[in-house]
């Protein structure tokens, strides 16, 4: 009894050290993942206020449109992820479930990854089994799912490196989806992290294209909303494999309804 006292008690010291460093992460972070577009912003929108106190060239004010342009699309990308976590987290979230063509929308999801997949030199392939089923969920949200786990795929995959997404269907209907990258790989610890809201393996600051650390939690919720779920198989150097199934529609019971 005193044994398994103490293993409780250890247990729960490293979730609570666990839950605080993550926690302490997520303020460094997000102070970093705001601070720096909101400069950007700040910064480049004077310069064009001072448009009549110097002339700017054409191509500058592009620049500086530009830029601040991405700023504030990477600050509402964020500020969605916060509020798209909250209400998972709080129940509050609903899914618009109806018959869907996953295939379709994992094109779309691969398709507008190319440019930057290309940028990347990174060899961006897709694979689609010719007999995939109508499956009943949420087509906006199936995107979101896709979108965020080849968006971290690339992130994680260094140029000449390659990223697979196939797809392919199961005997009950359902469909099994595999995002498969040649990147830096993870631990099962750092495993564990990147699935945890606010986590990142990597909490360099540097790294700002990371994001905020909930493109994967937010994926995996939103999968077993479908009644599915979401696995990640990784080795440290050996690259990542994400694993997404999703249930037929005749035995999706859990999902509900909301229009």
């Amino acid at each position: 009894m005193r044994h398994r006292a103490r293993v409780a008690e250890q247990s729960a010291r490293i979730e609570a050290d666990l839950a605080s460093k993550v926690k302490s992460e997520f303020i460094a972070n997000m102070s970093h993942e705001l601070r720096t577009p909101l400069n950007t912003v700040i910064g480049f929108s004077k310069l064009l206020t001072q448009h009549h106190l110097r002339r700017l060239p054409d191509k500058e004010i592009v620049e500086y449109a530009t830029l601040i342009h991405d700023a504030a699309g990477h600050l509402l990308s964020v500020i969605n992820d916060i509020l798209d976590i909250s209400k998972i987290q709080s129940g509050k979230y609903t899914l618009d479930a109806r018959e869907v063509n996953v295939g379709e929308i994992l094109a779309a999801s691969v398709s507008s990854f190319r440019m930057m997949a290309s940028e990347a030199h990174v060899d961006l392939h897709f694979t689609l089994a010719p007999d995939l089923r109508a499956i009943r969920g949420d087509a906006q949200k199936l995107r979101q799912i896709f979108t965020n786990i080849i968006s971290n795929a690339l992130k994680f995959t260094p140029a000449e490196g390659t990223v697979d997404v196939t797809a392919r269907g199961t005997g009950t209907g359902g469909v099994v989806i595999s995002i498969r990258d040649s990147g830096v790989g993870m631990t099962a610890e750092e495993i564990g992290i990147a699935l945890t809201p606010f986590g990142q393996v990597d909490g360099g600051r540097s790294r700002w294209r990371e994001g905020a650390g909930l493109g994967l939690p937010i994926a995996k919720a939103l999968v077993e909303l479908h009644g599915g779920s979401l696995e990640l198989r990784s080795n440290k150097g050996s690259g990542t494999e994400a694993i997404i199934t999703l249930p037929g529609r005749d035995t999706v019971s859990a999902v509900e309804s909301h229009k």
